[in-house]
């Protein structure tokens, strides 16, 4: 057998054992393998679906921290590797994610949670980079300004803090923006002084 025959030949055997047993724990736990094995083979959409059907299904099952987790899991695995594509799935991996932290603060997969959430989190971060900067190659100072300040507000700490602080002052310099460009540079020689950003602001000064 190919490993994908065997994942098909598992879920009908536990369908089955589900069908013959409607009303036993084993129809539950077969409900839970199914989502399981869709997992496992990489079909997140229908694992993330089976999840989320057993967990409306059985809301006070002992391992919904689990389910919870897969179900965030399952989104996280269809985002893709690079930042110009669609990241829409983000949306349902944080919420789920943050619901498993709030409602089950000591299960074993909280500092998993964590580490996959802030990766997601640089991955937003990054893709609102990506367009700033399209729109500062273009020099489109208005759409790349606001970009950069949606980029500062949103994700801080992200690690684009202080080239975003320097593009938006250059923006608002070219936007003749007086105000912004005082703002943000100040802020960028106070926060970042180190960094490459501050230290070609201050060799122009």
């Amino acid at each position: 057998f190919e490993k994908a025959d065997r994942y098909e030949e598992a879920i009908r055997r536990y369908q089955d054992l589900k069908n013959k047993f409607p009303y036993s724990k084993l129809a539950t736990e077969s409900e839970l393998a199914v989502a399981d094995i869709y997992f496992k083979e990489e079909s997140y959409t229908e694992a993330a679906v089976s999840y989320a059907t057993f967990r409306e299904l059985h809301p006070r099952h002992p391992r919904i921290d689990y389910v919870i987790y897969q179900t965030g899991l399952s989104y996280f695995h269809q985002l893709p590797s690079t930042v110009d594509r669609d990241l829409s799935f983000s949306a349902d991996a944080i919420k789920l994610f943050d619901e498993l932290q709030s409602l089950y603060p000591q299960s074993k997969y909280v500092e998993e949670v964590r580490v996959k959430r802030a990766e997601i989190i640089r991955k937003l971060a990054g893709k609102e980079e990506y367009i700033a900067r399209f729109y500062f190659k273009q020099q489109k100072w208005e759409s790349s300004l606001g970009r950069y300040e949606g980029l500062l507000a949103k994700y801080p700490g992200s690690g684009f803090d202080p080239a975003a602080l320097k593009n938006a002052m250059i923006c608002a310099k070219n936007l003749e923006q007086k105000d912004k460009v005082i703002k943000y540079k100040k802020e960028l020689l106070s926060k970042y002084p180190d960094s490459a950003e501050a230290k070609s602001i201050q060799k122009e000064d």
